[in-house]
């Protein structure tokens, strides 16, 4: 833990008891303030110890702070009461990466995010910077949050993943290395429009000290325009990244091989790694790339990393093979952009999608509906998802996610065809059905692990 001196002596009041608020109250507990905690779903003593208070009840002019979960709106669709309440007061509020950034030594910082593919490369990059022997914490939007992590000297690498909503709760945000990989729609809900969306990414450049490196992807219009206007700014060392095409002063991949600054020769190959399936994980591994040398390392220290990273549960993950039929949980997919990247990667796709619903559903995916044997459709999503995929894909409306698995193994072991693989990556948050996507993804294994108990072959698959 990273304890939080800022507040010392002072009253602090914590909104949302997750996995980030709880770190931000005993991080602030243990640097000597007096937190109060609340949770709308919560109306039990909190754990550790805390008082329990509801923010409508508190006397606002005596508090030094209000700090805000991601989860919680802080101004779409519109701002909780509390922060309302703390604005008219002229309380500051702020999120648990405010606080990490007020309380952090002289350790570097390395920033990710994007729409999708943040996970992963967040990952990758914690990983290879441990398996150079640097001392690394990773962290953040992913795993453990921020301020739960280790203190680490000047020496030290913290690398985290940043959601927009974090990003949105953290003024003070400087990164050393900073890594925006893609942006597309996604929790406009929570965002009020594409600008404010894309802005807020941007933030993650924007601050008083100049980043030292901006990697960037450029492969969308809105990487392409704030890559363009970082570099006329000249505040920072700008890389771009780009799996579509060369670059001359930057970071591409061409066929699975990655080039450094328009090399002729690549520096090496992605697209044997197990790990790193398809061309969006190209992306992640070469933005990885860039951050790592960046850096300081040499191109044989990233690539020792890079093959021997294990990948990341719910993205893309290998459960099992039975009968031949490969198993892949991909739950993490929330939206059509990214179940994108997931139905690019295999030719015989019995696809399990649905949950709750994103705005615009799976349009703009027919270009892939070739790859797709059946869809089977689980969630408050099944009946839109079976009229746009109607007289493209064979359908079956499961309902229920074991239903959906057994019926595509079924299928599948029916049809008998090479490379087969059930796919679940559902393009839709998991509310409806599950508490996230990581309990989805979880249901997912415990189904297929029974399966393969049931009867069949299997092989592979996560212990």
């Amino acid at each position: 833990m990273i304890p939080v001196l800022r507040f010392s002596g002072q009253s602090v009041a914590v909104l949302g008891l997750g996995r980030s608020g709880l770190a931000a109250a005993r991080a602030l507990r243990a640097g000597g303030a007096e937190v109060l905690v609340w949770d709308d779903k919560t109306k039990t003593p909190a754990a550790d110890g805390f008082e329990m208070r509801d923010p409508a009840t508190l006397d606002w002019r005596t508090m030094a702070a209000l700090i805000l979960s991601p989860g919680i709106p802080f101004t779409h669709p519109e701002p909780h009461p509390a922060v309302r309440q703390a604005a008219a007061a002229g309380v500051p509020v702020i999120g648990d990466i405010e606080l990490f950034l007020a309380a952090k030594s002289e350790a570097k910082l390395v920033g990710v995010t994007g729409t999708n593919g943040k996970s992963t490369t967040t990952a990758l990059i914690g990983h290879i910077l441990s398996t150079a022997g640097r001392e690394t914490e990773v962290g953040g939007n992913l795993g453990t949050a921020a301020l739960d992590l280790a203190p680490l000297g000047a020496d030290g690498i913290y690398v985290l993943e940043l959601s927009t909503f974090q990003i949105d709760l953290a003024p003070s945000l400087a990164c050393d290395v900073a890594v925006l990989l893609n942006v597309s729609p996604d929790h406009l809900d929570r965002h009020g429009s594409m600008e404010r969306y894309v802005a807020l990414k941007r933030r993650i450049f924007d601050h008083p000290r100049a980043t030292e490196t901006a990697v960037i992807g450029v492969d969308d219009g809105y990487g392409q325009a704030i890559g363009r206007a970082l570099q006329a700014a000249g505040r920072c060392q700008v890389v771009p990244v780009s799996i579509t095409r060369p670059l001359a002063d930057g970071i591409s991949v061409r066929e699975g091989a990655l080039f450094e600054e328009g090399a002729l020769r690549p520096s090496l190959r992605l697209d044997d790694i197990p790990a790193l399936p398809g061309r969006h994980n190209w992306q992640n591994a070469a933005c990885a790339f860039a951050a790592t040398r960046a850096l300081g390392l040499k191109t044989a220290a990233i690539e020792a990393g890079l093959r021997s990273f294990p990948g990341l549960a719910h993205r893309l993950e290998l459960i099992a093979e039975i009968d031949g039929i490969r198993f892949l949980n991909d739950s993490k997919a929330t939206n059509a952009d990214a179940t994108r990247t997931a139905l690019a990667c295999y030719d015989t796709i019995y696809w399990i999608a649905g949950g709750l619903p994103k705005a615009g559903g799976i349009a703009g995916l027919e270009d892939l509906f070739p790859r797709l044997r059946t869809a089977f459709l689980i969630g408050e999503a099944a009946a839109a998802f079976a009229k746009t995929l109607e007289g493209h894909v064979p359908v079956r409306q499961c309902g229920t996610l074991d239903r959906a698995v057994r019926e595509a193994y079924d299928a599948a072991r029916a049809d008998g065809r090479r490379d087969a693989v059930v796919l679940l990556s559902p393009a839709c948050a998991s509310y409806d059905q599950f508490a996230n996507f990581e309990e989805r993804g979880d249901a997912f294994r415990d189904i297929v692990r029974a399966l393969a108990v049931e009867g069949g072959t299997a092989t592979g698959g996560r212990s």
